[in-house]
């Protein structure tokens, strides 16, 4: 027999966080295209969003995004072609290449960040500031490192 799963906000979060993405991520496109940006796509806008946070090699990116290296050579490919981000010699080893935003990936990396600004507005508004600022304090904090589950940790009686 199958036990009932109860839906509430507290056991949907993962869920809910990931509507939050896909919100901020909608929202981010339509302000880029307003700008006369081309259309980024979802993998091209995750790529951004690691470089900006310092990750700079392709394999790192892959790792964190969970998909070969060979998807993020062809993303970056693409988005080379439409003079976003250029592949550079490490300075720290010849042998390997970082990804490093071109002058246009800098101009819509600006555009981005005030699209991220009025979100952040508009969140602060539906939610309420005192609400905002502790889902914002929260979600800033350290989550430690991921869970890792042995099969012996999901074994069904």
């Amino acid at each position: 027999m199958s036990e009932t799963y109860n839906v509430t906000p507290e056991n949907q979060i993962l869920l809910n966080l990931l509507s939050g993405f896909y919100w901020l991520d909608e929202g981010l496109q339509s302000y880029i295209r307003a700008r006369g940006w081309p259309t980024v796509t979802r993998p091209q806008s995750m790529v951004m969003a690691n470089i900006l946070m310092g990750v700079r090699y392709p394999s790192d990116i892959a790792r964190r995004l969970g998909v070969s290296r060979q998807a993020i050579h062809a993303t970056l490919k693409t988005m080379g072609e439409m003079d976003m981000v250029r592949l550079v010699d490490d300075p720290n080893n010849m042998r390997v290449k970082v990804v490093e935003l071109t002058e246009t990936g800098e101009a819509m990396r600006g555009d981005a960040q005030q699209a991220m600004a009025l979100m952040t507005q508009e969140l602060q508004r539906r939610l309420g500031q005192e609400a905002f600022a502790q889902t914002a304090a929260t979600l800033a904090e350290d989550w430690g490192a991921p869970l890792s589950f042995t099969p012996e940790d999901v074994a069904r009686d």
